[in-house]
């Protein structure tokens, strides 16, 4: 990695030009919804007049500014690396000898999905836990998305160079030891800074992770307990027929972005549909799992910096890194070197998730929590049970 002489720490506000809310209405305003056709519930993608009413609440009823407001209370920075501006939140504990611990979020998220973890996290004590659990949180956004916009050149999809941004990131801060948690991508980009930077990560915790990778081989249901049965189920199910927007994004990245930077209600479909398919199965719509605002507040910010296309072009990048990592993977296996165990694994597992086991466990998993509700954003969903998970497991570990 070519590292930047500038290691300039910048302090951050999100600002968006009034232009650029009052042309968001206007573009919602003027949406030209597709013919309807008789109901077929979300069998088809979102429904329409389901989004005709999240739309007109996104124009009419959502305060940007408030949201905003909230947004600015937590301290944010950028600095450049490796040529390219990372935007992240830096929260330090009122516990000076809190552990540091970076957060890295997935996709279609931004760094404001720990937003309801961050005070369990960094204050304990205020809100019913052990002071001795603190941590100073660092939540950076994955470059081309939210803030860590424009991407300045190809290959930030690579999880491999974004996990060495994340080393220089803490060493820049001057955390010599941390622990480090990620959920869906980000869940790779923790693994891999166990690989590279395992001298200083004490642990690493994981959420949003997948049994097999979703080209991979469907799960064989033959001698699985009947929970891991029915996250294998829900697994190849979402393998036939829920993988459009990734085999979109992972081939075809240009094409799709057009519609997401032109369109404001394109860009929401496109966000919401997984919010429907990945938050808690109890939920009947996703803002029965997630506050409406929230959600908005992330799709709002993947509307104003343009995330859309940049986040599907780091799919297709990262997509194609692991593609490659699978055909050396055989080579390396056999290579006669011995790999040093990486640091100790916690992973938490919520009632939408297909994680299983058996088939994730490489011999460094020291903690599994499986829970009755959730989804694929935790910290949104049930921030309380992520919080307690990452103080249980990590305590181990300072």
């Amino acid at each position: 990695m070519t590292m930047s002489n500038d290691t300039t720490i910048r302090p951050f506000r999100v600002d968006i030009p009034q232009a650029d809310l009052d042309d968001l209405t206007d573009r919602l305003a003027r949406t030209r919804w597709p013919h309807p056709l008789p109901d077929s519930g979300w069998s088809r993608g979102v429904p329409l007049d389901y989004l005709k009413e999240l739309a007109d609440y996104w124009a009419n009823g959502f305060d940007w500014r408030k949201q905003e407001a909230t947004l600015n209370r937590y301290p944010q920075f950028v600095t450049e690396i490796d040529g390219q501006d990372v935007h992240f939140l830096h929260v330090r504990s009122p516990e000076s000898d809190a552990l540091p611990l970076i957060l890295t979020h997935g996709w279609p998220s931004t760094p404001f999905e720990f937003r309801n973890v961050i005070g369990p996290l960094t204050d304990p004590g205020a809100h019913g836990a052990d002071p001795a659990d603190a941590f100073h949180v660092v939540i950076p956004s994955l470059p081309g998305y939210g803030f860590s916009t424009p991407v300045r050149e190809a290959g930030w999809g690579n999880l491999f160079r974004v996990a060495q941004a994340w080393a220089e990131l803490m060493s820049r801060l001057g955390y010599s030891r941390y622990a480090a948690h990620g959920t869906d991508v980000g869940a790779g980009v923790a693994g891999m800074l166990g690989m590279l930077d395992g001298e200083r990560v004490s642990a690493i915790h994981l959420t949003g992770t997948a049994a097999a990778m979703p080209f991979g081989p469907a799960i064989e249901l033959d001698g699985l307990s009947e929970p891991d049965r029915a996250r294998a189920e829900r697994f190849n199910e979402f393998q036939a027929d829920g993988l459009g927007y990734l085999h979109l994004q992972a081939t075809r990245p240009q094409t799709l972005g057009y519609s997401l930077a032109d369109s404001p209600t394109g860009q929401l479909a496109w966000i919401v549909e997984r919010f429907a398919e990945w938050t808690d199965p109890a939920a009947k719509r996703p803002e029965d799992a997630v506050d409406r605002d929230q959600l908005l507040t992330g799709v709002s910010i993947y509307w104003f910096t343009g995330a859309g296309a940049s986040s599907a072009h780091a799919t297709y990048e990262g997509m194609r890194a692991w593609a490659a990592s699978q055909e050396s993977a055989p080579e390396a296996a056999g290579d006669g070197a011995e790999h040093p165990p990486g640091p100790p694994t916690g992973v938490a597992v919520f009632a939408a998730d297909t994680t299983i086991r058996s088939l994730l466990d490489t011999g460094q998993i020291a903690h599994w929590s499986e829970f009755d509700r959730g989804g694929h954003f935790p910290a949104m969903e049930t921030p309380d049970l992520l919080a307690n998970d990452l103080r249980g497991f990590l305590r181990r570990y300072r």
